[in-house]
């Protein structure tokens, strides 16, 4: 009888364990509150997927800066695909997007917005947060090697969404045929073969009304593709208030065949609601390190207990 007791006592703790989210409590910004001056943390809230190809991460640093999200900013420049490991060994393979509204800018000080942590939401899956200058939320959900987007815009005929590909070699192309926008980056700070590039591709659910290439921060309307040492491209809408545009985004080190490949091995479709990639499933899995399934979890329990009544037994 106390050898039954106590396997009910563990597998129901074990199926409790297991269909919790524990996601909700944690907050990727504990360590954010740190300067170049004074280090409490050094770290930026890095939405992802565990041991994912890429990170996602709001920029409030500028362009170049190891420190790219600090809790005592006030303004978002963009949101950054990341491998940072550190603010002192800084970034590479960088590229960042951004949504904005009324007139098209690329200028990193110009499209920055205003935004408030009470608008904020920071998950290790998910995050939101409400753009004050532009009206517009945004969200993103990450896969091992992708990112899903959605904005939500007000009713503007100047709804924008900036792609800035970094300086130190760059590419954008804007396919508006196929709603497409792909490039490449170069931008590193060292440790990387000389010819390193971060391929990207952008997939838009909706038509574009406005298109332009940058370059070496010049914006030009009459041509959809640019290279230079700072390439970038815009693109605009005009939207309904409370319209969502989704954006599928996938980068390769290889290709941007190999990115397109990307979505597909992330099955990465549409939206649906937060946790829409499985994140939240995925970050589940690491409180047992081997069993992820329910089966694995409950005979990794029976093994305990029938351990534990033998102790008990010879007692």
């Amino acid at each position: 009888m106390r050898k039954l007791i106590l396997l009910f006592f563990f597998v129901s703790s074990a199926l409790w364990l297991h269909a919790k989210d524990f996601t909700r409590y944690v907050s990727p910004l504990v360590g954010t509150q740190s300067t170049f001056e004074l280090s409490t943390g050094n770290t930026y809230p890095a939405i992802a997927r565990p041991w994912g190809m890429n990170f996602w991460t709001p920029q409030t640093g500028k362009m170049g800066d190891g420190w790219q999200y600090v809790y005592t900013a006030n303004k978002i420049r963009g949101f950054k695909q990341t491998h940072q490991p550190s603010p002192w060994i800084n970034d590479y393979g960088q590229f960042s997007i951004m949504p904005v509204v009324g007139k098209p800018e690329f200028d990193e000080e110009k499209r920055a917005s205003w935004f408030s942590h009470k608008g904020e939401v920071a998950l290790p899956h998910y995050y939101k947060v409400y753009l004050a200058e532009h009206d517009v939320v945004t969200e993103f959900t990450p896969t091992d090697r992708a990112v899903l987007f959605r904005f939500t815009f007000p009713e503007t005929e100047e709804a924008y969404v900036v792609v800035d590909a970094m300086d130190n070699g760059s590419f954008v192309k804007i396919i508006p045929a196929e709603k497409k926008i792909i490039g490449y980056t170069t931008k590193n700070s060292g440790g990387v073969p000389s010819n390193f590039k971060n391929y990207f591709v952008l997939q838009f659910d909706k038509p574009f009304t406005y298109t332009a290439a940058v370059k070496d921060g010049k914006i030009d309307s009459r041509t959809t593709e640019a290279g230079a040492n700072h390439a970038g491209g815009i693109i605009g809408f005009h939207t309904l208030r409370g319209e969502q545009v989704n954006v599928r985004v996938a980068s390769s080190f290889i290709s941007h065949e190999q990115a397109e490949l990307n979505w597909v091995a992330g099955r990465l479709k549409r939206w649906r609601k937060p946790g829409v990639t499985n994140g939240t499933g995925c970050w589940a899995a690491l409180k047992c390190r081997i069993p992820t399934s329910t089966v694995c979890v409950l005979s990794t329990l029976v093994s305990t207990v029938r351990c534990f009544s033998r102790a008990v037994s010879t007692r």
